[in-house]
């Protein structure tokens, strides 16, 4: 993602900025609505609209987006509704396009370049690096990005071939080519000499790659070694050559956990023949969490893919059908197997009354379960040695629980209906549906992974699926057992 200050940011919170932008949108639309209900000529109504709003409301919200950084403006768009939204796009200046289409989420970004002409679109694209136009390709038309790669240089052309052969979850992905890197057998002072060269850093630059003359990583020198150091000192002197090396194909989430483990600004992405590719950054990683983090979040809930909240009703229609409709399915079996026991409901009917209990503190606690299970495993935490031990803990977790809840849950039904063997039925099915739980919670994540799959997929719908279906039969089948 971009890092681009703007030299009039201003500190406040991002909040603020929205209410602000949002006063003066409100204030545009009813000049705009007085100026149209005005019984004048249509030319003369037109005047007096571009003067009204052009030179007053608008002018003011565009010198307010001038002083904002791009980030900014990216979640001011995100929280607009699409007319609005589009309203702002128009007043933002076009040099600072590409750098705000980068920082809006996927599902924004799309309906902003959909208002976009092939010659904007090239020029947006124009604004960024390598590394940021591969990530914007994949919502660029064709035409356009044959556009920009032919606009690049020789060196830009390759490094963006480089950035769109990776997959979007490996290192490759995060890398970027922006990096300052010195030879082994120079002094301090011609590093010093280098570095004044520049009109500024890259961003996030705590420390120069070393290389030798084909470009082999040597090791890393820290920018204060160079500060507080003499200047006859040879850089391979000093250089430190035990560092974390990062490879373009390794996964993006063990790059991150290095990031988060280590305390890390930057870090060396190094090919197979050992040469220095690029570099890794923190803030292109806390992007990569941010966005990893999300998508869990809506895998679990059943999303296809992160929502436009102001798109159209049929597009998030659209996104919230496929586990829906799965959700429909397994509602309609647990309802079979309801339907399975309608003569021990019929001769005792306090089980209608407390099978909700039985389902709904199972399934909560099989969402537990899978929380731990996902979050070990995107931590790397949980191998085939450690899996089973595991399993073993969550099912002992789950029959104390079972024991301890389920007990409470019997009391109350005996208190309530006073009757022993329903208590000791609702007691068992506790304890059993929790082990079904704990089973579940664990079983689907780790299935998913096996198969290639997020672990977060829809598990929240399913272990739901499953903790009702399961609860209603141990349940209805414990009480036909020992109440009729």
């Amino acid at each position: 993602m971009t890092d681009t200050s703007h030299e009039n940011h201003h500190t406040e919170n991002v909040q603020a900025h929205l209410k602000q932008v949002e006063a003066l949108l409100h204030r545009h639309a009813l000049v705009e609505e007085v100026a149209h209900k005005q019984e004048l000529p249509r030319q003369d109504r037109h005047a007096l609209v571009d003067t009204l709003l052009h030179k007053q409301h608008l002018t003011e919200l565009q010198l307010k987006l001038e002083s904002l950084h791009p980030a900014d403006i990216a979640y001011i768009l995100e929280a607009l509704p699409i007319e609005q939204r589009l309203l702002v796009w128009d007043l933002v200046k076009s040099e600072r396009d590409g750098e705000i289409l980068i920082e809006v989420s996927d599902s924004v970004r799309e309906s902003l370049i959909a208002t976009m002409n092939r010659e904007e679109l090239r020029a947006a694209a124009g604004q960024l690096d390598a590394d940021e136009i591969a990530d914007l390709a994949p919502d660029l038309p064709q035409n356009v990005m044959r556009d920009v790669f032919k606009s690049l240089s020789i060196e830009e052309r390759e490094h963006l071939r480089a950035a769109m052969s990776y997959s979007e979850d490996s290192v490759g992905a995060l890398m970027d080519f922006n990096m300052i890197h010195v030879r082994e057998d120079v002094t301090l002072e011609v590093v010093s000499r280098y570095l004044r060269r520049f009109d500024k850093l890259p961003d996030h630059t705590d420390q120069i790659f070393v290389v030798d003359r084909d470009d082999v990583f040597k090791g890393v020198l820290p920018i204060n070694l160079i500060v507080v150091n003499e200047p006859e000192m040879l850089v391979r002197d000093l250089m430190l050559t035990d560092t974390i090396q990062l490879h373009p194909e390794e996964k993006a989430d063990q790059a991150a956990q290095a990031f988060e483990r280590y305390d890390l600004v930057s870090a060396p992405v190094i090919d197979e023949d050992k040469k220095l590719t690029g570099r890794v950054t923190v803030n292109v990683v806390l992007d990569f969490i941010r966005t990893e983090s999300e998508s869990d979040l809506l895998n679990q809930a059943g999303l296809r893919e992160e929502e436009d909240i102001f798109a159209s009703v049929w597009k998030s229609a659209k996104n919230r059908w496929t586990w829906l409709a799965l959700n429909l399915c397994t509602a309609f079996f647990a309802s079979r197997v309801i339907g399975g026991f309608e003569d021990t409901i019929e001769k005792f009917v306090a089980l209608a009354a407390l099978m909700p209990i039985v389902v709904g503190i199972a399934g909560n606690s099989a969402n537990q379960t899978t929380t731990i299970i996902i979050r070990s495993l995107a931590l790397g935490q949980i191998t085939q040695g450690n899996a089973r031990r595991l399993l073993i803990k969550e099912l002992a977790i789950s029959a104390f629980n079972g024991i301890v809840w389920g007990g409470i849950a019997g009391l109350f039904a005996y208190f309530l209906y006073h009757s022993v063997p329903l208590g000791v039925v609702m007691t068992s099915a506790m304890l059993l549906n929790l082990i079904v739980g704990a089973v579940v919670g664990m079983a689907i994540p780790l299935t998913m992974q096996k198969l290639g799959r997020d672990p977060a997929i829809g598990s929240s719908v399913m272990i739901t699926a499953i903790t009702d279906s399961g609860g209603f039969f141990i349940f209805l089948g414990l009480a036909t057992i020992f109440l009729i």
